[in-house]
């Protein structure tokens, strides 16, 4: 099977990094580009639930959260080289803790997505080769100009397709 790139940097991001703002970046590109895709929309979310619950905002991070497991529910637990069922029951804990009641002893933790085909482990060991991670992680959502220069090279990617 091949990978997306922006989906293999979305997994160095994730995992290596847990910079869940940049998971973000990338995996919102994809998204836009592949149609809006349910299974890309949450992946993403469970990035920006993340993104939210270690700043502080645990309403934000569990609706986010919740959101994710909806659009991710219809898809078969070995997903894009993913252990998909893995990260949805972690994600329904995270929730779980989440909920009202429980929101005072709440102490966030990160997440990990497990990587289940042996090719999608070496494209994302090859990446995090070639990956510099964002020193310091951006902690508030501001666009930077990673996004800036992907906005312009997906326009110009719209324009060759069209022209």
């Amino acid at each position: 099977m091949s990978y997306e790139p922006l989906f293999v940097a979305y997994l160095v991001y994730f995992n290596r990094d847990r910079d869940y703002f940049e998971c973000h970046e990338v995996l919102e590109e994809l998204w836009l580009e592949q149609g809006h895709s349910p299974l890309y929309k949450g992946l993403l979310q469970v990035a920006v639930g993340l993104f939210h619950a270690r700043r502080g905002n645990l309403s934000g991070g569990r609706k986010m959260l919740q959101s994710a497991l909806e659009r991710l529910a219809p898809y078969p637990e070995h997903t894009l080289g993913i252990d998909l069922g893995k990260l949805r029951r972690d994600t329904e804990a995270y929730v779980r803790q989440l909920t009202e009641g429980s929101i005072q002893a709440f102490t966030y933790y990160d997440l990990t997505i497990q990587v289940l085909d042996p090719e999608l482990v070496r494209l994302v060991a090859e990446a995090s080769h070639n990956i510099a991670p964002n020193i310091p992680q951006r902690r508030t959502p501001q666009r930077g100009e990673k996004h800036a220069e992907r906005q312009r090279k997906l326009e110009q990617r719209r324009a060759r397709e069209q022209g």
